[in-house]
C-alpha cells in the first residue's frame, strides 16, 4: 500500500526500472546473539496442504544481469509511472509528477525492444505496460530543454522548477495543484487502438507469446492516481466507468493483437484504490452506490466478468494485480525493524490489525489479509483470474532485517498460492536483500531451489521461528526455510510425517555472522522424523532432505 506521498521519478529502462527504495551496500543491524534459548515447535506434514508454487513469484521490475542470471529470474516488469505515457513510436515518456512532468527520449538501451530483448535472451518471462490514459509522448528533443507539462512560460510561479531545466516546474503554487495545463505541451492523444498497434509491433519484433514473445500485457500503472501523477494531462479524478471502459477496451485490443497473451490489471496503487474510485476517495461513496454498492476491486472484476460474458465466454482479464507497500518507515532502528517483521502478517492473517493510517489510528479498516482478500474477491466475481502483486517492498535491503521480512514473504507467497509478483526496488547483488532470494533460487551457489509443490508447515509461534516448506518436482526432496526473527539463538525441534526421512538434513544458513555468503553449515541428523536444531538469531536456514 502506497502512502499518499509523492514518489521519486521511475524512469523505464532496458533493465527494468532505474529508481530504488535504499541504497547500495551491506550492513549488520541486529543485536548480539544471547545464549541460545528453547524456540517453537516446529512440524511438517508433506501429505497435506499441498500446491503448486508459481516460480512466477520471484519476479522482479529490474535487476542486476549477473542476479538474474544467478537466481534464474522467472519475470520481469516494464512498468512504472513512465510507462503511463510511453510511446512506443518515438521512445519517449513522461516522468509526470515524479520529475516536471518532463518528456524524456530513451536512449537505444533503455527502449522497450532492448528490455523485451534482454530478457527473452536469458529467459525471463516478460510483463509489458501499455498506456491506457489516453495520452503518450509526443516528438520530443533528446536534451534539455524539455517539452515539459507545467512550463514557466504558462505558469511563471511555482514552487519549484528543474534546476537543469529551468523552465519545467513542479505544477504547485503555494503546495496547491495548478491547473490549467495543456496537454498539447507533451503528449498526443490515443486510444486502445494505439495499444492495439504496440502489441502488434512487438509480435513483428520477437513473435507472439505462444512462441516466445512478451506474454503479459499491463493495464497501465496505477490509473486511479492518474489526477496525481499525471495530473497535466489528466486532472480529472477517475470514476469506475473510466476505469472500467479504458481497461475493457484495451484489454480487447491486446487480445486481437496476440490471442495468447495474458492481460493484468488493475495494478492499484494502495489501500484506497483497493476499496474506493478516485471520484469516492478513500471509502465508498456516491460513485461506488452507483455501481451496485461493490467496491472498486469487487466492481472491476465483475465488469471484466460481464465484459467476457458478453462476448461469448472469452477471457480478457488473466491476472488481477494490486501493488502492495507496508504502511511503515524506511528506518532501521529497533522499533522499526519489529514494525517489518511483524507487517507480513498483513498479507494474509485475519487476527492481524494494521498498524497505520489504514487501522484504528486513520480509516480504521479490517484486517487486510491482503492475499487471502484478493483470491477471495476473484473467486466471488470472476473464476479462475490469477492474482498478482506487481510492485511491493518491505525496505531495509541493505540490513539483515530487510533480508529477514523478505524471506517471510516469499515463503507466505509460495503458501498462499499468489500467481505472480515483481518486487519494485530490487536489492543490489551484495545485499542481505538479495540474499533472502538466493535462499529461494540458489541456496548452494549452484542452482539449489526450494520446493515447487508448497506442504503444510506450522510453527508454534511464527512470529519468532518461522517455516516454510515445499517438495520439489525434479527429485522429489523436501525443502524446508527457517527464519528466526528474534535476537537470540533457538533451539527447537522440527517434526516431520509424510516423507521418508534419509537420516540427515543438508543445511544452509545465511545470518550476521557473515551477510556476505551463505553458509553450508553441518548436517542435521533426521531420525524417525524429528531433528532438533539450533538456529541463529536473525537468521535464515534452508533444510534439504532428499527422499529415501
Amino acid at each position: 500500500m502506497r502512502t499518499r506521498r509523492q514518489r521519486k521519478w521511475r524512469g523505464v529502462t532496458a533493465g527494468g526500472i532505474a529508481a530504488t527504495l535504499v541504497a547500495a551496500g551491506v550492513t549488520a543491524h541486529a543485536a548480539p546473539a544471547l545464549a541460545a534459548a528453547t524456540g517453537p515447535t516446529l512440524s511438517v506434514d508433506v501429505s497435506a496442504a499441498r500446491h503448486p508454487i508459481s516460480p512466477d513469484i520471484y519476479g522482479l521490475n529490474g535487476a542486476d544481469p549477473a542476479f538474474a542470471a544467478e537466481i534464474g529470474l522467472p519475470v520481469a516488469r516494464w512498468g512504472g509511472n513512465a510507462s503511463s505515457r510511453y510511446n512506443f513510436k518515438n521512445h519517449t515518456y513522461n516522468t509526470g509528477s515524479d520529475w516536471y512532468f518532463e518528456n524524456i527520449v530513451d536512449a537505444p538501451e533503455n527502449t522497450l525492444e532492448s528490455f523485451v530483448q534482454t530478457n527473452r535472451d536469458r529467459g525471463t518471462k516478460q510483463i509489458v505496460t501499455v498506456p491506457m490514459i489516453g495520452w503518450v509522448a509526443k516528438d520530443s528533443p533528446p536534451s534539455h530543454p524539455f517539452a515539459c507539462g507545467f512550463p514557466a512560460t504558462r505558469f511563471p510561479a511555482q514552487d519549484s522548477f528543474d534546476q537543469w531545466d529551468p523552465n519545467c516546474g513542479n505544477g504547485m503554487l503555494d503546495g496547491t495543484n495548478l491547473t490549467g495545463a495543456d496537454p498539447a505541451d507533451t503528449s498526443i492523444p490515443v486510444g486502445p487502438s494505439f495499444d492495439g498497434e504496440m502489441v502488434s509491433h512487438l509480435v513483428s519484433q520477437f513473435g507472439p507469446a505462444a512462441r516466445g514473445g512478451v506474454r503479459i500485457y499491463e493495464l497501465d500503472n496505477e490509473p486511479v492516481l492518474w489526477s496525481s501523477t499525471h495530473r497535466d494531462v489528466h486532472p480529472a479524478a477517475v470514476t469506475y466507468d473510466e476505469l472500467g471502459g479504458k481497461g475493457t477496451a484495451t484489454a480487447a485490443a491486446v487480445k486481437v493483437a496476440d490471442p495468447g497473451a495474458a492481460v493484468l490489471g488493475p495494478s492499484g496503487w494502495g489501500y484506497c484504490e483497493w476499496v474506493a474510485s478516485g471520484a469516492d476517495g478513500c471509502a465508498p461513496g456516491a460513485d461506488a452506490a452507483a455501481h451496485g454498492g461493490l467496491n472498486l476491486s469487487q466492481w472491476y472484476l465483475k465488469n471484466m466478468k460481464d465484459y467476457s460474458d458478453a462476448h461469448g465466454g472469452k477471457r480478457f482479464l488473466d491476472y488481477f494485480d494490486q501493488h502492495y507497500y507496508p504502511q511503515i518507515s524506511g528506518g532501521e532502528d529497533p522499533d522499526s525493524d519489529a514494525l517489518r517483521l511483524r507487517s507480513t502478517r498483513s498479507l494474509w492473517d485475519p487476527t492481524y490489525v494494521d498498524e497505520s493510517w489504514i487501522g484504528p489510528s486513520g480509516v480504521n479498516a479490517p484486517p487486510l489479509q491482503f492475499i487471502r482478500t484478493m483470491k477471495a474477491w476473484v473467486a466471488q466475481y470472476y473464476p479462475g483470474t490469477k492474482v498478482a502483486i506487481t510492485e511491493y517492498n518491505w525496505g531495509a535491503l541493505d540490513d539483515i532485517n530487510g533480508a529477514l521480512a523478505e524471506a517471510d514473504v516469499l515463503g507466505i507467497f509460495g503458501r498462499e498460492g499468489l500467481d505472480l509478483a515483481t518486487m519494485w526496488g530490487e536489492p543490489q547483488p551484495a545485499q542481505p536483500g538479495a540474499y533472502a532470494f538466493r535462499m529461494y533460487r540458489d541456496y548452494d551457489g549452484a542452482g539449489g531451489r526450494f520446493g515447487d509443490v508448497s506442504v503444510s508447515a506450522a510453527s508454534s509461534d511464527q512470529g519468532r521461528l518461522a517455516v516454510y516448506a515445499a517438495q520439489r518436482s525434479s527429485d522429489k526432496a523436501l525443502t524446508l526455510t527457517v527464519i528466526n526473527k528474534t535476537d537470540q539463538d533457538l533451539t527447537s525441534t522440527l517434526s516431520i510425517s509424510g516423507f521418508r526421512c534419509p537420516g540427515t538434513a543438508k543445511r544452509f544458513t545465511y545470518s550476521p555472522a557473515d551477510l556476505t555468503s551463505i553458509a553450508r553449515d553441518g548436517d542435521l541428523t533426521v531420525n524417525r522424523g524429528s531433528a532438533t536444531a539450533t538456529y541463529p538469531a536473525n537468521s535464515i536456514t534452508t533444510l534439504v532432505l532428499p527422499r529415501n
